[in-house]
């Protein structure tokens, strides 16, 4: 958050940090944006919000606030645009964790294992 904010006085923006874990703070944050005028939303990559990507994306489309997100799903679900992978890629690419578990000596336990979608060996 810290080199955010240093980027944000270089190039001489005004940077305002909301925050919101829950339902109710997440339409403060929307009106605080309002009042302020904010001209782009940039949200934080939180298991909290990517679990709320459609309604984050419609929030920002009906406030008309440019938003950009972490995730590609983000932006499927309506937001201007992402800076980052898919999750769903993301979750794909931890089954590589087993090659590394084996190269590591760690047994994963097989009842693990078998609620896995996938494994990649």
């Amino acid at each position: 958050m810290r080199d955010v904010q240093e980027a944000a006085r270089t190039k001489g923006v005004e940077l305002l940090i909301l925050k919101a874990g829950t339902e109710s703070e997440i339409e403060t944050a929307f009106a605080t944006l309002m009042q302020m005028h904010a001209g782009a939303l940039v949200i934080g990559s939180d298991l909290f919000f990517t679990s709320r990507s459609e309604r984050l994306a419609a929030l920002g489309l009906r406030h008309a606030v440019p938003s950009i997100y972490q995730f590609r799903e983000f932006a499927e679900a309506g937001g201007l645009m992402s800076y980052g992978g898919s999750i769903t890629d993301w979750g794909h690419q931890a089954g590589i964790h087993l090659k590394t578990a084996k190269a590591f000596g760690v047994e994963v336990p097989a009842t693990l294992l078998a609620r896995a979608d996938e494994v990649i060996e």
